[in-house]
């Protein structure tokens, strides 16, 4: 491997179990570097196994400390016990999604070419406060070898909310970058909440994966445009995503949610509408 990587891989499962699609992305990113996972979850030995094979340490306990707890305690655990000079770059993931939909390879070869110091695959293009998605992270040395940065993934703590986390730590990160007169970029840039309803259209970019919130959102309505995904990718990824998905929000949801029938479709999509017209407003 020409340019080593180091994943740090946030998992969370709030029945603590590890199944086929945290499986798929670890195992993927493994191929391509070496992995270190650490769920916020209280898994047992025998779910924290089923990733053994794949990276070089999983660990496993409720911190409430969302993503970047996690991505600290696997931090801190990859300082202790390796050599991070010894990596090219370092890569900040976590399951929020399902994926990777498609090689991840080339994805990262094109990060990594870019010339900015930190990179990922999405940039959120906020008025105030443009950052990179946390979800997707990647650094150069020239960021992770660096005392700041080691004294801001040391200091993640918990905070009150998810809006604190966002705030903080992924609006943080990217303006750390900028204020030690270093530069970050993205190769794709989704505005607001684009990221979880243009489900179709982002794939149709070639976006390499889906935010598992999409399956919960507009009452349905994003179904149609989840189904097109799933019925274009290969049959064992398209399988680890419905196991988690029915696993999490159960069988007859999710089979409640691909319909292909027009007139459910056509009733969810009018009762949404008329939900924001007379409950939110427009």
């Amino acid at each position: 491997m020409t340019n080593k990587r180091l994943f740090l891989i946030a998992g969370y499962d709030a029945k603590k179990q590890i199944d086929e699609s945290l499986i798929h992305l670890v195992r993927s990113m493994s191929r391509l570097g070496d992995t270190v996972v650490y769920m916020d979850s209280d898994c047992n030995e025998q779910q924290i196994s089923k990733l053994s094979k794949y990276t070089l340490y999983c660990a496993a306990s409720r911190h409430e400390e969302y993503d970047f707890g996690s991505y600290k305690l696997a931090y801190i655990w990859a300082k202790n016990n390796l050599n991070l000079s010894d990596y090219d770059f370092l890569y900040l993931l976590n399951d929020s999604v399902y994926g990777p939909l498609q090689d991840i390879e080339p994805f990262l070869i094109k990060m990594e070419s870019l010339s900015s110091d930190a990179f990922g695959l999405v940039c959120n293009p906020h008025k105030n406060h443009p950052h990179i998605q946390s979800w997707f992270i990647g650094c150069k040395q020239s960021v992770f070898l660096t005392n700041w940065f080691d004294d801001f993934m040391t200091s993640i703590t918990k905070v009150a909310d998810k809006g604190c986390v966002t705030k903080l730590y992924e609006q943080g990160f990217s303006n750390m970058i900028i204020n030690h007169g270093l530069s970050w970029e993205c190769l794709y840039t989704v505005s607001g909440r684009k990221i979880y309803n243009d489900v179709k259209k982002l794939y149709k970019r070639n976006l390499p994966f889906i935010k598992k919130a999409a399956f919960i959102r507009h009452n349905g309505r994003l179904g149609k445009q989840i189904l097109y995904v799933l019925d274009n990718v290969n049959k064992e990824i398209k399988d680890s995503i419905l196991i988690n998905a029915k696993r999490t929000w159960g069988k007859e949801y999710i089979n409640w949610l691909l319909t292909k029938n027009p007139i459910k479709i056509l009733y969810r999509n009018i009762t949404y509408v008329i939900k924001k017209l007379f409950k939110e407003g427009i």
